[in-house]
């Protein structure tokens, strides 16, 4: 096995089982090693410390495990095995209403680098390393086998989430089994899920819980779901008894798979429209006759660089809301962004209710859901925040 040598002290954080080693700890390594091998990482003083997926960056090894065994079939195995099996003592897998869930998520399923989400009799996997695209006909042979019949097809969906440095011309393509059949359910609800073409792997998961709780918030109520995608919030809305719901994305793709979900579930309802423009030009122009408003966008900082102008973005967009929102509405808001802090999130938040000059209070504070496990020892992977706001 080729090894990779810390710096003097630099090997705290791994013995407080950080899965993180950073490119400023290191002190050299053995010839011949390449993006995406399987090295040792070995302390100052000679000690083995972990073993990971080697990659050009800033993080220079994402560790897979902090014994000394092997890298193979039973590894695979054993770690998507535990992975399935916190899914069912939570009630997530095995839910005749729920075929719909993350079953890896990364650094929380202490497989670094690795997402892995069911739909139904599918599993849409993407490498985020070029050690796990490597890897990635060994993790879908352990997939098929610990999941025994549960998935007959795994499409692996990488292309856009290699590092770029890489230099790896990939193509997104099933690796085991095929099928056109793109639905899936979600606590009883039927979506059309666009792992092809779609963002991430074609439907945001993370937001199941936060959905059912706007659902039991909807009755009578008119709401619009900003940046919809595939209009998750504007269904559960639309079952919770909504009056009105209007699905708003810049996306013309984005608004035909909202509109085929809600046929999907309730044929055609005059309840809902939806709405192609840019989401801030659309509250710009929007009366004040909006009950709920839902405010889900992308990523506004993907690194740290963007940090402070995605938090003028979240500013400006919740200011917006408010100012727009009806006496005694309701807003959801979220922040995707793994490098904006639950506290950065918030400040960002309570500047646009001071801006607004809105009597803001917060009723929940959301989160991502448990089939999106936070490794106590990797607090980072804790990404999604969001706040319910009563607004005045």
């Amino acid at each position: 096995m080729k090894k990779i040598y810390l710096k003097k002290g630099k090997d705290e954080s791994m013995k407080r089982f950080h899965p993180w080693v950073f490119s400023g700890a290191l002190q050299g390594m053995d010839d011949g090693i390449s993006e995406g091998d399987i090295v040792d990482v070995i302390s100052h003083e000679g000690k083995f410390i972990g073993r990971g997926h080697y990659q050009i960056g800033s993080i220079a090894v994402r560790i897979l495990t902090f014994r000394n065994e092997a890298i193979d079939a039973s590894f695979w195995q054993s770690r998507l095995a535990i992975a399935l099996r916190m899914r069912q003592a939570v009630g997530i897998a095995d839910n005749p209403q729920n075929n719909t869930y993350r079953l890896v998520h990364g650094e929380g399923d202490s497989l670094p680098g690795l997402v892995i989400d069911c739909y139904g009799e599918t599993a849409v996997m993407q490498a985020h390393s070029v050690g796990m695209h490597l890897c990635r006909e060994e993790i879908v042979k352990a997939l098929v086998e610990v999941m025994e019949g549960r998935i007959k097809n795994v499409y692996y969906k990488s292309e856009t989430t290699l590092p770029f440095k890489a230099d790896i011309e990939q193509e997104n393509m099933f690796l085991y089994g095929r099928t056109d059949d793109t639905v899936s359910m979600e606590n009883g609800l039927k979506f059309r899920v666009d792992y092809l073409k779609g963002q991430k792997t074609g439907f945001f998961v993370d937001q199941r819980e936060n959905r059912q709780l706007l659902e039991t918030l909807s009755h009578g109520k008119k709401v619009l779901n900003m940046f919809c995608y595939t209009g998750g919030f504007s269904v559960y809305a639309m079952r919770g008894g909504a009056e009105q719901v209007h699905s708003v994305d810049s996306s013309p793709r984005a608004v035909e798979l909202t509109e085929e979900n809600v046929s999907l579930n309730f044929g055609a309802d005059p309840r809902h429209e939806a709405i192609c423009e840019d989401a801030f030009k659309y509250l710009e122009r929007a009366g004040d006759n909006y009950d709920i408003i839902i405010l889900d966008p992308p990523a506004f900082a993907k690194h740290r660089a963007a940090l402070h102008n995605a938090l003028k973005g979240y500013t400006r967009l919740n200011m917006q809301a408010m100012k727009k929102i009806k006496p005694g509405g309701i807003i959801f808001t979220f922040s995707c962004s793994q490098v904006v802090t639950k506290d950065n999130f918030r400040n960002a938040v309570f500047t646009a209710a001071a801006q607004a000059k809105r009597r803001v209070r917060i009723l929940y504070q959301l989160h991502q859901p448990a089939d999106h496990p936070i490794n106590i020892y990797h607090p980072e992977g804790e990404y999604l925040k969001g706040l319910v706001l009563y607004v005045e």
